[in-house]
């Protein structure tokens, strides 16, 4: 509740510093030759711009399981089924969460996450290849982190993210957009675009301050990583941690499908500088590194 409250109080405290600016500068007279209210362009911007973040965070759970092929444990099939449904039950208990589902997807590339719009009703699914790589140990800290991503609200608060963020794209684009079309007014009517130029400039903008967004996002979820591998630590141990994550380095690198990415417990493999402020993952030795600094200040 308090990351929604804080989330809520973000958004509109930056919507009415965006409100002076465009009285200051009288972006409004330009939003009113088109039709378009600065007060209704707001409440269009801020339907669609959340409308889409959390339609896709409500799904998230159904598309997770259907895209990944994930199978729910019922009753437990093998000691791999047994060790992860324990390990989620006993993180559950100490955190004070209600059980998540939990289940299993087959794939080669060691890999984890957590995702549902509620903390009480998440999905936990872990790929085939951790149940032969990794001790009991290491994956209860594989587990661990992802319960972590739950108590600590990570899918909601990055559904909250996006949908401020849409609403900015969506509202900059269009008073920017006006501006930008009324001031070549004179070159549009003798072109003979008219709506054409400003759906353009439109779209174009939309683009940038989208990518501009897209940063801002993967920002906030290196972050959280960073506090994902400290509670897993905290769960299960720090050696243990830092283990499984030396683990995940051994393995095939590949990064979960879509949305599903900025949830799992391995991300990208590494890049160059711009690469990287678009990962949603922290590289693992900076995340080793961040485990080693903890310990040894605890």
């Amino acid at each position: 509740m308090k990351r929604i409250v804080w989330f809520a109080a973000v958004n509109i405290a930056v919507l009415v510093v965006i409100t002076v600016i465009v009285e200051v500068f009288g972006l409004d007279r330009y939003l009113g030759a088109y039709g378009l209210s600065l007060g209704g362009l707001l409440a269009f911007s801020a339907v669609f711009g959340f409308g889409g973040a959390f339609v896709s965070l409500a799904l998230s759970k159904w598309l997770a399981i259907h895209s990944m092929g994930v199978r729910l444990i019922g009753q437990p099939q093998n000691a791999f089924e047994s060790q992860v449904l324990w390990s989620v039950s006993a993180h559950a208990r100490r955190l004070g969460l209600g059980l998540p589902q939990v289940g299993v997807f087959e794939s080669p590339v060691m890999n984890a996450f957590a995702t549902g719009a509620r903390r009480h009703h998440a999905l936990v699914a872990v790929s085939s290849a951790l149940g032969s790589a990794m001790g009991p140990e290491e994956l209860d800290a594989v587990l661990g982190h992802e319960m972590t991503h739950i108590v600590n609200g990570d899918m909601i608060t990055l559904g909250l993210l996006q949908g401020v963020l849409n609403t900015f794209v969506i509202f900059l684009a269009r008073v920017i957009g006006s501006a930008i079309d009324g001031a070549l007014g004179s070159r549009r009517e003798e072109s003979g675009q008219g709506g054409l130029f400003y759906f353009l400039i439109v779209i174009a903008l939309e683009i940038l301050f989208g990518v501009l967004a897209t940063l801002i996002v993967m920002a906030f979820s290196r972050r959280r990583e960073y506090r994902a591998d400290a509670g897993g630590a905290a769960l299960a141990g720090t050696a243990s941690m830092i283990g499984a994550l030396r683990t995940l380095q051994r393995g095939l690198a590949a990064p979960l499908p879509g949305q599903l990415r900025a949830f799992g417990i391995r991300g990208e493999s590494e890049g160059g500088v711009i690469r990287r402020l678009f990962m949603s993952h922290p590289p693992i030795e900076d995340r080793i590194a961040a485990l080693q600094r903890a310990g040894s200040r605890g």
